[in-house]
C-alpha cells in the first residue's frame, strides 16, 4: 500500500508539475508580441502589386485594405500607424515566409481555408474581405458564361487555391482547359492583357483591381456572372502565440466596430464624450480592453484616429473613393445585409 502510495503521489506531483508547466505555457506565447514590441516596428506581409489592397503608390507608399490592416495593428502596438516595414510577396512565397518568421503576420489577399488553419501552422484572424473566384474576359470572344469557356487558355497565378478552384471547375462541368501559370502576378496580368490568355481568373475584387487599373482598355473586358467559390480573405499569424493573435484579431475588430458605432477618423475625439457604453469601452474611457491585450486603453483610438474605421478604409481604397468602385456586397455591416460581424468590444 505504502508503495502504491508513493507511486500515485510521484504521479500527481509530476501531473502538478505539467500542469505549472502549461499554465505558464501562455509567457511562451507572447514571442511575436515581445519581439514586435522590442524592435519597434512591426514586418508585415503584404501583396507585391494589388491594387486597393496592397500596392505602393507613385511616392513608394504602400497603400490599400489589407496594408491599412498592418498598419493598424502598429497603431495599436505603438501609437503609430507608419512603424511598419513591408514585406512584398509572392503566392508562392507568403505562407513559408510566415512560417519561417520572416515576417510577423501576413496580410495579403489569403483565404483561411482549414489546411492552412489546421495543418501547417497558421492561424486565421479574422476576415477582411469577402470575396470570390470569378473570369475575367476580352468582350471580343464574346462569351457570356463560364460554361462556355472549354478548350480556352486560362492565366492563373500558381501557389493559390484560385489554381485549385480552377480545375475543380472544369472537372465538374466536364470541360477541358489549358492553364497558363505565373508565380508573379504583375506577369500573369501583363500576359493576360497582352492576350497570351483567354481568360484571366482570381479572386473577383483582383480582377476588377488589374481591369480597372492594368487594362489599356477598360472597357473592352468583362468578368463573368459565374463566381465558383467562397473566398474570405484575412490576415494570419503563426500557431502558438496567442497573445500576438489576440492583437491581429481584435485590431481588425476594432476597425468593424467602429464602423458599426459610428466612430470615425474625423469624429473620434468628439466620441470620447458619448454616454454609448459600446463605444466608451471602444475608445478606452471606460478602461481595461487594452490591459486584455496587454495594450495601452488607447489601442482603438489610435487606430481610427490614424488608420480609420473599416468602412472608410474600404471606400478609400476599393469603394466609392477609388478606381476600382466595388460595391460593398457582403463585406457591408451586419445590419445593413452584408456578412461583417465584429466580436463585441466588452
Amino acid at each position: 500500500m505504502k508503495k502504491v502510495k508513493a507511486t500515485a503521489f510521484a504521479v500527481l506531483a509530476m501531473v502538478a508539475a505539467g500542469s505549472v508547466g502549461m499554465a505558464a505555457s501562455p509567457a511562451l506565447a507572447g514571442a511575436t508580441f515581445d519581439a514586435v514590441k522590442a524592435r519597434g516596428i512591426l514586418q508585415c506581409g503584404v501583396n507585391t502589386a494589388l491594387g486597393g489592397f496592397s500596392a505602393p503608390d507613385s511616392k513608394g507608399e504602400w497603400q490599400g485594405i489589407d496594408v491599412d490592416v498592418c498598419r493598424a495593428v502598429a497603431a495599436a502596438m505603438f501609437g503609430d500607424a507608419s512603424k511598419v516595414r513591408y514585406s512584398p510577396l509572392t503566392s508562392q512565397a507568403r505562407l513559408t515566409a510566415l512560417q519561417s518568421g520572416e515576417i510577423d503576420m501576413l496580410s495579403r489577399n489569403t483565404t483561411l481555408t482549414l489546411q492552412r488553419d489546421a495543418a501547417i501552422g497558421l492561424n486565421p484572424t479574422g476576415v477582411t474581405f469577402y470575396d470570390g473566384q470569378g473570369f475575367l474576359v476580352p468582350k471580343k470572344l464574346n462569351v457570356k458564361s463560364a460554361k462556355e469557356l472549354g478548350g480556352a487558355t486560362v492565366c492563373v497565378q500558381s501557389g493559390s487555391t484560385t489554381e485549385l478552384n480552377l480545375a475543380d471547375y472544369f472537372r465538374a462541368q466536364k470541360m477541358e482547359f489549358k492553364p497558363v501559370v505565373f508565380e508573379k502576378l504583375e506577369e500573369l496580368v501583363a500576359a493576360f492583357f497582352a492576350g497570351r490568355c483567354d481568360v484571366y481568373t482570381s479572386d473577383a475584387s483582383q480582377l476588377a483591381s488589374g481591369r480597372a487599373l492594368q487594362a489599356p482598355n477598360p472597357d473592352d473586358y468583362v468578368i463573368l456572372p459565374e463566381i465558383i467559390s467562397k473566398e474570405p480573405l484575412g490576415p494570419f499569424v503563426r500557431h502558438g502565440d496567442d497573445q500576438w493573435h489576440d492583437v491581429v484579431r481584435w485590431s481588425l475588430f476594432a476597425m468593424i466596430e467602429a464602423e458599426e458605432y459610428g466612430i470615425t477618423s474625423k469624429n473620434v475625439d468628439e466620441m470620447l464624450k458619448s454616454n454609448d457604453p459600446n463605444v466608451k469601452r471602444i475608445l478606452g474611457v471606460t478602461p481595461g480592453m487594452g490591459k486584455a491585450l496587454g495594450l495601452d486603453d488607447k489601442w482603438a483610438y489610435n487606430i481610427i484616429k490614424l488608420v480609420g474605421n473599416y468602412g472608410e478604409s474600404y471606400e478609400r481604397n476599393v469603394g466609392s473613393g477609388s478606381k476600382l468602385n466595388l460595391p460593398r456586397g457582403y463585406n457591408a455591416q451586419w445590419s445593413k445585409g452584408g456578412l461583417l460581424y465584429a466580436w463585441p468590444i466588452r
